[in-house]
């Protein structure tokens, strides 16, 4: 076990926010604070462009009150950023580390931001400057290898259940078919989450359509049919990822079939934009008009709404979302790890509750976590275990209740 490094920390957030990124932002700060061996408490301003540019600043100077504020509030509040460093980059990064004495690493965000600090501890490795790189779990895609879940996606994941609640009631008074698209690229545990709220199979969402399964256009309006035929209305929840057998994005395989534009943009992480226009919402819709004619047809992209919603924000993960950020400082300054991402395990026993450990930063880098087999139910459905996973993670909430719709008495 090494002795701690003197000298300064410097934190950062990266990607999409989430309704609780900031409570892990605080729980750094209030950790970093308090380690003899942290000279000073930095943030960069979105990420690594502010390291890069040297835009920091004095994050120890905040008072505990305006912190705890601060924590509540949803989104990044350091600024974020979508970038991924090259190493020139991180030279200049570790420039200004040099010039401030900053020895210690963070970075909250979700794979691409581990990759990142994997970048960033190698670089800094092979230029001989001693620093200790840590990774910060979030991302509301709950898709991160070897952590059990991530800080975000249980607030995320109760603003999801919660709109397909209420849009369940809403497609019983006038009856159609509803489509929801919710953010999922590779991975499905957000839209599977819209079945939490659910207490029969005649509520929705019907139809649960994830990017662990490939998306068959005409298995897809057969199914809606059914549900239809059978209920009057169908609910569906479709990820943002679904995909052919070959993996090709269903949105892009529509475009090229029916010569539509499609957006291509992408991020330096070469993300390609799936369900900010709309398109796949309306491509779906247009599929379902065009097979079962003349029925009420409807689709909504939850987009940016689901993630960053202060009303959801769960109490578990606001719990999570601060003790990964204490966590990583601790794992830093203790002196058995060099670098890693802090990762969640769940305890044993008949209640909730979760750990905290480190697993190095390559295990986390890069790479998705899909939902497992188990988790599926076919290809438009959700089994009962990924219940049993989530629901702790959502907190308590309120089931729907209907009329009994009592027979008027004869005169």
């Amino acid at each position: 076990m090494s002795e701690p490094l003197k000298g300064a920390a410097v934190i950062g957030q990266s990607g999409g926010p989430t309704a609780v990124i900031n409570q892990s932002l605080v729980g750094f700060i209030e950790a970093a604070v308090q380690a003899e061996a942290i000279t000073q408490v930095l943030g960069a301003r979105h990420g690594v462009q502010g390291m890069m540019a040297g835009d920091l600043v004095d994050l120890a100077a905040e008072t505990p009150e305006h912190l705890e504020k601060v924590a509540r509030t949803p989104a990044a509040a350091l600024g974020s950023v979508r970038m991924k460093p090259e190493a020139d980059d991180v030279a200049q990064m570790i420039k200004t580390f040099k010039a401030k004495n900053i020895r210690y690493f963070f970075y909250i965000g979700g794979n691409d931001t581990a990759e990142t600090a994997h970048i960033v501890n190698q670089v800094s490795a092979q230029q001989g400057y001693d620093m200790r790189c840590f990774h910060i779990p979030k991302t509301i895609d709950n898709d991160l290898r070897v952590t059990d879940h991530c800080p975000g996606f249980g607030s995320a994941a109760r603003f999801v259940m919660h709109a397909f609640q209420g849009d369940d009631r809403d497609n019983r008074s006038l009856r159609g078919v509803k489509i929801n698209v919710v953010m999922g690229r590779h991975a499905g545990w957000l839209t599977a989450a819209s079945v939490l709220g659910r207490r029969n199979e005649t509520d929705g969402p019907h139809l649960v359509y994830l990017p662990e399964t490939v998306f068959n256009p005409e298995q897809f309006l057969a199914d809606v049919a059914a549900v239809h035929g059978k209920y009057g209305r169908c609910l569906v929840a479709v990820s943002e990822g679904i995909h052919d057998g070959s993996g090709k994005p269903f949105l892009q395989v529509y475009a090229e079939e029916s010569g539509s534009a499609l957006a291509g943009d992408t991020d330096s992480h070469g993300n390609v934009q799936l369900s900010g226009t709309g398109a796949l919402g309306d491509a779906l819709a247009n599929l379902v008009r065009g097979h079962l004619g003349d029925i009420r047809v409807r689709a909504d992209t939850f987009g940016y709404l689901q993630r960053s919603f202060p009303a959801d924000a769960s109490a578990v993960d606001r719990a999570e979302a601060r003790m990964v950020g204490q966590a990583a400082v601790a794992a830093a300054i203790g002196g058995e790890h060099q670098s890693g991402s802090i990762a969640l395990r769940r305890k044993g026993g008949s209640s909730y509750e979760c750990e905290t450990f480190v697993t190095p930063l390559e295990t986390v880098a890069k790479h998705t976590k899909d939902m497992p087999e188990n988790f599926l139910l076919g290809t438009n459905g959700v089994a009962d275990s990924f219940l049993d996973y989530a629901l702790p993670l959502v907190g308590e909430f309120e089931a729907m209740a209907d009329l009994h719709m009592y027979p008027t008495s004869s005169c």
